[in-house]
């Protein structure tokens, strides 16, 4: 019965933005180099489509510091939006120096 419970607690707890807040477009100039054109571009952002075990597909931002001697893996929760946390993802990486992967 937990089980149940929770999933119904589940999909009232969680409200992710419908539709997103961003958009995932290929520039074909840049050799189809990935961008959001919500968000400022940025030549040390990558914007990245990864395909999981089972075949879906995700979006991730890697943001490269030219003096990380570390990368810091970003997990954020089911609620979250990439398009609402790519300017903390930067501030992170410029204040601690660090490679993230979000």
């Amino acid at each position: 019965m937990g089980g149940v419970t929770s999933s119904i607690a589940a999909k009232f707890a969680f409200f992710p933005p419908s539709p997103a807040s961003y958009a995932v477009v290929a520039d074909e100039s840049c050799g189809g180099r990935l961008y959001m054109p919500e968000v400022p571009r940025r030549d040390d952002v990558d914007v990245l489509k990864l395909r999981t075990r089972r075949g879906n597909e995700i979006v991730a931002v890697h943001v490269k510091h030219p003096k990380a001697t570390a990368t810091l893996l970003y997990s954020h929760g089911n609620a979250a939006d990439l398009g609402q946390m790519f300017e903390l993802f930067v501030e992170l990486s410029l204040r601690l120096r660090i490679n993230l992967m979000g």
